[in-house]
């Protein structure tokens, strides 16, 4: 990734949070002489001091008969990103001199995927994913609450996918290229916007300006 010194985003716990706010990731691998990508919802883990990426794919999909051990994998998860107008930008009623842009907040995980197999595994994944994603819910739906031989069959009809973490790369691109004033416009004008996408990436433009 293209990664400017200005955008890059280093603090782990930052990272961390994007990839949990964001779950769904786009794991791309070689497959043959062709790059695969498959879109699927991750489980952070961090409970062993570093980082593994947790997810599954169906059986049918040949993607995790690919994973040799040896070949690395990317995983992209995609954060906050909205369009930016330069009618925004004070800094352009001078001299005409801006251009839209795109804002967005990334994290790219590399690592070494293995597929799991193991029925015991595959549960506690499972399980852990309905608990994560059922949360919020009135009246959250539980793995338990399917029947045990229903269970076992969409159990069967998985693969998972582990990812031990090796590296985290982090691209804010929030702004930080322009000064004060058109960086304070583009907060007003996302709010205006008024689209969670807008909203949310007003935030992280503020955030930075807080913290410069």
């Amino acid at each position: 990734m293209y990664l400017p010194q200005q955008f890059v985003e280093a603090r782990l716990d930052v990272l961390h949070d994007l990839i949990r706010a964001h779950p769904l990731g786009t794991l791309v691998v070689p497959v043959d002489a062709e790059l695969c990508a498959n879109h699927i919802p991750f489980l952070l883990r961090t409970d062993d001091g570093g980082g593994r990426l947790h997810g599954h794919v169906s059986r049918a999909n040949p993607v995790w008969k690919s994973f040799s051990g040896s070949r690395e994998a990317l995983v992209i998860f995609h954060g906050p990103e909205a369009y930016v107008s330069p009618a925004w930008y004070p800094s352009g009623a001078a001299d005409g001199r801006v251009v839209p842009t795109w804002n967005y907040a990334v994290v790219h995980a590399y690592g070494t995927p293995r597929a799991v197999q193991d029925p015991g595994w595959l549960l506690r994944h499972v399980t852990q994913l309905a608990e994560a994603h059922e949360a919020g819910q009135a009246r959250p739906w539980r793995v338990a609450d399917a029947p045990e031989d229903y269970l076992d069959s969409m159990i069967g009809g998985i693969v998972g996918v582990e990812i031990p973490i090796a590296k985290l790369e982090g691209k804010w691109k929030v702004s930080q290229n322009r000064n004060r004033s058109d960086q304070l416009s583009v907060v007003a004008g996302l709010q205006d916007r008024g689209t969670d996408g807008a909203r949310a990436m007003a935030e992280l433009v503020m955030q930075r300006i807080k913290a410069s």
